[in-house]
């Protein structure tokens, strides 16, 4: 036996990463709306909305991941009716326009819901700290220029709250790639279970982890240089004004 791992083994392989990927964007972008919205309800004047989002916050920041995970997945299945259940764990596919679109497997829906409710306390605090961040001179100004207070917000505000916000915003994106790893717990084929697969199948341990750890830092690899794309882009446009 050589040591490369077969093309079935690498295809496996691609397919959990294409997983990983597919799973982490997907969170990414619900736990950014999430966690701006988090954090709006933690500034937010009425004092029973701010301890509804830090009840929220206090629940899923200070619980384990994978309990959360197990839960979704197990805890929920039980509440659900049979009939749910069965339409949730059967395939679909609707054809669209020659385009075969799947309906994502209950393990991969339980995974990203999981992920989302977890992953928003931590961007919502990122982004209340961003909030916070902006100068009072700024609302000051807006006010002074006949703004009204949403339009100071959306004009104003946050996008210098998302700009000071932005490089823990993307330390936390790649949290979510790497504790997408944690759904194997619950059955989803991606990197992580495809390459413990691989390694159960051919005990190449070394060839099969050592590829899923590459691929997991080129993805971290890839998420800093969009950052450091993303700030030096920033930098530019305040220095042209």
């Amino acid at each position: 036996m050589n040591g490369w791992l077969a093309p079935k083994y690498l295809t496996w392989l691609i397919q959990g990463f294409g997983m990983t990927l597919g799973l982490s964007v997907l969170v990414i972008v619900a736990a950014t709306g999430c966690g701006c919205l988090l954090a709006l309800a933690r500034t937010s004047r009425a004092a029973p909305l701010r301890r509804v989002a830090a009840l929220y916050v206090l629940v899923f920041r200070n619980s384990p991941l994978i309990v959360q995970l197990l839960f979704w997945y197990f805890g929920v299945a039980t509440l659900l009716p049979d009939a749910t259940m069965t339409w949730l764990n059967t395939p679909h596919v609707a054809d669209i326009g020659g385009l075969r679109l799947h309906w994502p497997s209950f393990e991969f829906v339980a995974g990203w819901i999981g992920l989302t409710c977890y992953s928003t306390t931590f961007i919502g605090e990122e982004f209340r700290s961003g909030l916070s961040g902006v100068p009072s001179g700024q609302h000051n100004a807006a006010a002074a220029l006949g703004l009204t207070p949403l339009a100071a917000f959306f004009l104003v505000i946050l996008p210098q709250a998302v700009r000071i916000a932005t490089p823990p915003l993307f330390g936390q994106y790649m949290n979510i790639v790497k504790n997408s790893s944690l759904t194997m717990a619950i059955g989803l084929a991606e990197l992580s279970y495809s390459s413990r697969q691989v390694d159960t199948e051919t005990f190449k341990t070394f060839q099969a982890f050592g590829a899923a750890t590459v691929l997991y830092i080129l993805t971290i690899a890839m998420l800093e240089v969009a950052l450091i794309v993303i700030q030096r882009s920033g930098a530019r446009g305040v220095v042209r004004r």
